[in-house]
């Protein structure tokens, strides 16, 4: 079988990218090594600036319904993080599962005419100039193009013959969904004591996320959680088990810090955690792979459509790797500040940091980079919602997957890939807005039509 975009792994980024594409008119194939979806995830944070994106694809507003809003976080004793001034519509954290997130990226590809195959397990895959052949055992199929989504142990990513090198930070992490008779006074509870730290999450229908470290007790992944541990690591750490009942689900697992060093190899390309993992500290991983597949979808979908300009599909390793990095390290930095073993050294850190956060330039970095909107690209800014003419917003505009070109003056041309819209006041300004919500240009209304070929030639 041959499809224009193969994507494997059915995670949140493959279908948030299965489903650009399919909206873009590309065809695109999903394969899946589980036979099923599963309810049980890790992931349970949506930031704001990944809220943004679902919110120009008609998403956002439906996963808000499923869960708890944060608007202030809790970082150990005495450091507090404030959302609430962030500049977005979503100025707060999100705490809803993954799967939550994956049946509606699903839906709307499957409605978009995204085809997922499930049961397929890769096993290799070899390209040539002009297309790729996937392995599953004895059958192939072949692409144009093909993106790896699946996860840190990659097959993608195996078989391009690309190192991932790091190495792990934390090892026999504890993770349950559980019942609390006495739940937490904070919607989000955060504390490490040096040999130890954990973190409680509600995830708003009466079950609550547990993460959970204990130095004292280093044992394998495979080595089965019980309650009664996650009870002494809660009391330790929090002064409480918070009436600790019934689990619904308990695993183990390590946590390590690795990024690939290209993110495209000819016409194949890899993102979320085929491309990078990092600690869960601070919530960033799946938000980091739906920016992922935020910013490659529109650039597949014009080079597939013969319009992408010179060098476009480059531009992904340019922008979203120094991104990878970014999140490798702000997340490594929360998790070592939590590591901080002597009593002295915890003194330290939460009176630095409760001093800092309450500097505005230190608060507007911080929240900027947990949530992803001080995030940008070079030249390229992010673009917060405004008001449009006829009581739309701009990331309603996005919806359809094209440029936005904000201006009062009318521009001919490029319909189906330009949304001409006009801004609530005219200034005599225009702005470019790219399919994935990033500034492309801004300058004098009247200059607009010069500048359009450089983009959509």
């Amino acid at each position: 079988m041959h499809t224009t975009v193969a994507i494997v792994g059915a995670g949140p980024t493959g279908l948030l990218l299965a489903g650009d594409l399919a909206l873009a008119g590309v065809p695109v194939t999903l394969y899946e090594r589980r036979s099923d979806t599963s309810n049980l995830t890790r992931a349970f944070g949506v930031h704001a600036r990944t809220l943004e994106l679902l919110d120009a694809r008609g998403l956002a507003d439906e996963i808000l319904t499923t869960g708890v809003r944060i608007d202030r976080l809790r970082l150990f004793d005495r450091i507090r993080l404030d959302l609430s001034r962030l500049p977005s519509r979503f100025p707060f954290l999100l705490i809803t599962p993954q799967y939550h997130v994956e049946r509606s990226l699903e839906e709307r590809a499957v409605k978009a005419g995204a085809r997922i195959v499930r049961g397929a397990r890769l096993t290799g895959l070899r390209q040539d100039d002009s297309r790729v052949t996937l392995e599953f055992g004895e059958d192939t199929a072949t692409a144009d193009y093909v993106v790896g989504t699946d996860g840190v142990h990659s097959v993608v990513r195996s078989a391009l013959g690309l190192p991932f090198p790091g190495r792990a930070v934390l090892t026999s992490i504890m993770l349950a969904d559980v019942r609390l008779a006495r739940p937490p006074e904070d919607v989000l509870a955060v504390n490490a004591i040096g040999d130890a730290f954990a973190m409680v999450a509600p995830f708003g229908d009466g079950w609550y996320r547990v993460f959970a470290w204990d130095r004292r007790r280093q044992v394998t992944d495979q080595t089965p959680v019980t309650l009664d541990e996650i009870r002494a690591v809660l009391d330790r750490v929090h002064g409480t088990d918070f009436g600790l009942g019934e689990a619904r689900w308990l695993s183990r697992f390590h946590s390590d810090e690795r990024q690939a060093p290209r993110y495209r190899v000819g016409r194949v390309f890899l993102a979320g955690d085929a491309a990078h993992v990092h600690s869960p500290a601070g919530g960033q991983g799946m938000n980091t792979g739906l920016q992922d597949a935020a910013n490659l979808s529109w650039k597949l979908a014009a080079a597939v459509r013969g319009w992408a300009p010179d060098g476009l599909l480059d531009t992904y390793q340019a922008e979203r790797h120094p991104v990878g990095e970014l999140v490798l390290r702000s997340s490594g930095a929360l998790i070592r500040m939590a590591m901080v073993r002597s009593t002295v050294g915890r003194w330290a850190r939460n009176t630095a940091g409760s001093v800092l956060l309450r500097l505005p330039p230190v608060v507007r970095r911080a929240t900027g980079v947990i949530s992803g909107v001080g995030i940008s690209y070079p030249g390229a800014p992010r673009a917060e919602d405004v008001a449009l003419r006829g009581g739309e917003r701009l990331y309603e505009a996005l919806r359809e997957g094209k440029y936005v070109l904000i201006t009062g003056s009318p521009v001919p041309g490029h319909a189906d890939r330009l949304r001409v819209a006009a801004p609530e006041a005219d200034s005599g300004e225009a702005r470019l807005i790219r399919p994935d919500g990033y500034v492309a240009w801004h300058g004098p209304a009247a200059e607009a039509a010069a500048v359009l070929p450089r983009f959509l030639p």
